[in-house]
């Protein structure tokens, strides 16, 4: 039996910043959903990777919530961090800002995702334990715990 190994959510925390150009618009002059969600798949991939050393697929989307809009030339901050782990799976949150000229920063968005570790034939593989270490940590891992149960209740109900 191997050595069981534990990661920091530190270790995987991953930043991305967008400049929202025309082509990132849609017909309402406002950051197209579609194109925030490709951004938020990749920043909780990047995430997902660096926490399981392991290639990744995302298994579903668990919560998207748009709280405000976005428009042309601002500032877009995304910034992911794991908040669950599994046996293969892990939970990944990640919010976006609109980040002003001052650096200010107000939450436009927070999605939740889970992703799922692969070996080398695409199967779901193992991945480390979560040190935590602050008490934001602690309580996001409390919340991904029972976000978890629900996930699981979601698809035996399903059947």
């Amino acid at each position: 039996m191997g050595k069981l190994i534990y990661k920091k959510v530190s270790d995987s925390r991953t930043e991305q910043v967008q400049i929202l150009m025309p082509e990132h618009i849609n017909g309402f002059n406002r950051l197209f959903g579609g194109r925030l969600v490709e951004w938020i798949d990749v920043v909780a991939a990047v995430v997902a990777r660096r926490h399981s050393g392991r290639n990744v697929t995302t298994a579903s989307i668990d919560n998207l919530q748009f709280k405000a809009a976005a428009y042309i030339n601002s500032t877009i901050f995304l910034s992911g961090q794991i908040t669950y782990v599994g046996t293969t799976s892990m939970e990944v949150r990640v919010n976006t800002y609109v980040e002003n000229l001052d650096g200010m920063r107000h939450m436009i968005n927070r999605a939740y995702l889970v992703l799922v570790a692969l070996d080398e034939n695409d199967h779901p593989t193992k991945i480390p334990g979560i040190m935590l270490e602050t008490d934001e940590e602690r309580i996001e891992w409390e919340a991904g715990e029972k976000r978890s149960k629900l996930r699981k209740q979601r698809r035996l109900d399903s059947y």
